[in-house]
């Protein structure tokens, strides 16, 4: 197909981009018998034949399991371990011998070689598909790209090479290690058929800063390699052959972004962070701290060449998602090192382990107990992980942030584990932070205060907690934390803080919402702590912001939400979130109860009853909101929150 066309999809992270398009898949898009037909493809035509296509079954998935694991170890090499990690589970699916067998065992059911990994691909992934647990069923993806690339392998089929110059890439399923792969030949872009928010694709599009639709319109696979086309990923829309005045307007969006692929250039060159913008100010003169959420030295790197003052949440878990055990503190040397490296005389706020949701590693996957909850009841694994914050952290402003915090005593728990690991360094203990994305931890939030150095609030889950929403459904986007009820929550957190004397910092996607951002400068927030690729981006927008002006709009959003209205008791618990249907941008929310450990059953009690809203769903009209909030695409998320 060719000539004009328009193409919507999700935004999985958001950017403008032109250039080519690039159909990634081969040219041969469907499994079928008649194109697997041939020795290798395992035709069925007699029991020779049948054997060899057993065995072609077996090598083709071999090839594929081989190929990944090389790819990871080279990241690796890299030291880029969050992709290394993603790229990890495809080489573990592809020499899963249930995956396998099923497929040997169509072909000697007589299916052709491509056929049967292809039944065997979808029944899997039907089975994942069809799980309660949105982050299981997502790997259905997984495992169609892992069937897809076996298929490829046994029949011979790849698709040609990209464009020379800047390129789309599009596919029925996107995968984390094509961006990888092409993420130094011209890629600009990528479209996915399959996919989602918090597919691994998706993740590693935003840590690179590449625009990314997921759940695009499958007609776009008909357009032809070689058209032109702009990528608007924050309209969700691809427009191929577009028109002179399309062209012009894209350029001129993309220039205004052209920081974040120089910061991305010289990141990627080892060069000194000259675009460093030193201390941020408003329009006004008011100076906000601004750092950037990391899971890898290469997104550090990339933060720091766009502008930020340090790391406001370094994520440990995600390259420990396929451990067998507790890392031990030789592996939290190796992977808090080569980042924190990077971080000498800069903040550094290490995250504590958060193995939730679709971070359960395999370990702790049939066990009831995840999160902070696993991690306080095994404390060699908590102090494993303090003393190697602590040697890593040496030479830096390093502090330490508990996840998911619910009471009181898992703040003393976790204290008492970090002093006792700094007096075995000999040092002193560094300040110890909550995370406040709990309902009732933020309602409670002057307690916390007496007990933390320092808060760091997720909106993710704080937005979704007190609306109610399921945190991984489409409703549950940044900018719901516009909605009064959550404004209103942060504005207490930051009183709280302030009246305290403790530093609060926002580190959830809000912070990076054009919508939501001045609202949290408006109610007091001076420090925030954004995606590595939206630094430049976030620090032009603060620069462009009046504290005066963003005070006044904030004081009406949160005027439509009376104090008086129903607030959650601040009996220092929470029950657990509701399960999630399906994925958010970030990370998705935990299936499993965090039901707290025995050690805090004399501080409080945990209902296991689903989270209640903070109050009835009841909300002022989008027209009456519409008039304190300007004007945001992001704004039509509200009218599905009501």
């Amino acid at each position: 197909m060719s000539g004009s066309g328009r193409y919507r999809g999700q935004p999985v992270s958001t950017g403008i981009s032109t250039g080519e398009i690039y159909q990634g898949d081969p040219p041969t898009a469907e499994f079928t018998a008649e194109s697997a037909a041939g020795p290798l493809a395992g035709a069925p035509a007699g029991n020779g034949h049948r054997m060899a296509a057993e065995e072609a079954v077996r090598a083709a998935f071999a090839a594929v399991a081989r190929d990944r694991a090389a790819l990871a170890a080279e990241l690796r090499a890299r030291r880029q371990e969050e992709q290394a990690a993603i790229v990890d589970i495809a080489a573990l699916i592809a020499a899963d011998p249930v995956l396998v067998t099923a497929a040997v065992d169509a072909v000697r059911a007589g299916a052709s070689g491509a056929d049967a990994i292809r039944q065997a691909g979808e029944a899997q992934a039907a089975l994942l598909a069809a799980l309660p647990d949105p982050d299981l069923a997502q790997r259905a993806g997984d495992v169609r790209q892992v069937a897809k690339a076996a298929s490829d392998c046994l029949t011979g089929s790849t698709a040609g090479p990209p464009p020379a110059g800047k390129f789309i890439l599009i596919r029925r399923e996107v995968e984390a290690a094509d961006l990888i792969r092409l993420a130094d030949t011209g890629l600009a872009g990528a479209v996915s058929i399959g996919g989602g928010a918090s597919s691994h694709a998706a993740i590693i599009a935003r840590g690179l800063g590449l625009p990314m639709l997921a759940g695009a319109d499958p007609a776009v696979l008909g357009a032809a390699t070689g058209q032109h086309a702009i990528l608007d990923a924050t309209a969700g829309e691809l427009i191929t052959d577009p028109t002179e005045p399309e062209i012009a307007a894209a350029a001129q969006a993309a220039a205004v972004a052209g920081t974040v692929a120089v910061a991305r250039t010289a990141a990627a060159a080892g060069q000194p962070d000259e675009l460093a913008a030193g201390e941020v100010k408003t329009a006004d003169g008011q100076p906000v701290t601004l750092l950037c959420n990391v899971a890898s030295a290469a997104e550090t790197r990339l933060g720091l060449s766009g502008g930020a003052a340090g790391v406001g949440l370094l994520r440990t878990e995600i390259a420990f998602t396929t451990a067998a055990d507790w890392p031990s503190l030789d592996d939290h040397l190796a992977q808090l090192t080569p980042i924190l490296g990077l971080l000498a005389g800069r903040p550094a706020v290490v995250r504590l382990l958060d193995f939730s949701g679709d971070k359960v590693p395999p370990f702790l996957a049939s066990r009831g107990r995840q999160g902070l909850d696993a991690l306080l009841d095994d404390q060699r694994a908590l102090r494993a992980q303090l003393t190697g914050i602590l040697r890593a952290g040496r030479g830096t402003q390093v502090s330490v942030l508990v996840p998911m915090v619910r009471s009181l005593a898992e703040v003393a728990a976790v204290r008492a584990a970090l002093a006792e690991a700094a007096a075995a360094e000999g040092i002193a203990a560094p300040k110890l932070g909550i995370m406040v994305e709990v309902a009732a931890t933020a309602a409670n939030a002057a307690a916390f205060a007496q007990v933390a150095d320092f808060f760091s609030i997720g909106t993710n889950d704080l937005s979704s907690d007190v609306l109610g929403l399921d945190r991984a459904g489409q409703a549950a986007t940044p900018a719901v934390t516009a909605d009064p009820r959550v404004l209103a929550l942060v504005r207490d957190v930051a009183r709280a803080a302030m009246a305290a004397g403790i530093p609060v910092s926002v580190c959830g996607d809000a912070a990076a919402d054009p919508l939501v951002l001045p609202l949290l400068l408006g109610v007091g927030i001076t420090s925030l702590s954004v995606g590595a690729a939206r630094v430049p981006g976030i620090a032009r927008q603060i620069a462009d912001t009046d504290t005066t002006t963003a005070r006044a709009q904030a004081n009406e959003v949160t005027g439509l939400w009376p104090p008086a209205c129903a607030q959650p008791s601040a009996d220092r618990t929470t029950p657990p979130r509701p399960a999630p249907r399906s994925r958010d941008t970030a990370r998705a929310a935990s299936v499993t109860r965090r039901t707290r450990s025995s050690r805090f059953s004399s501080a409080s009690s945990r209902s296991a009853a689903p989270t209640t809203p903070i109050a009835p769903a009841t909300v002022p009209s989008r027209a009456t909101m519409g008039a304190a909030i300007p004007a945001s695409p992001t704004v039509a998320s509200w009218s599905s929150t009501a």
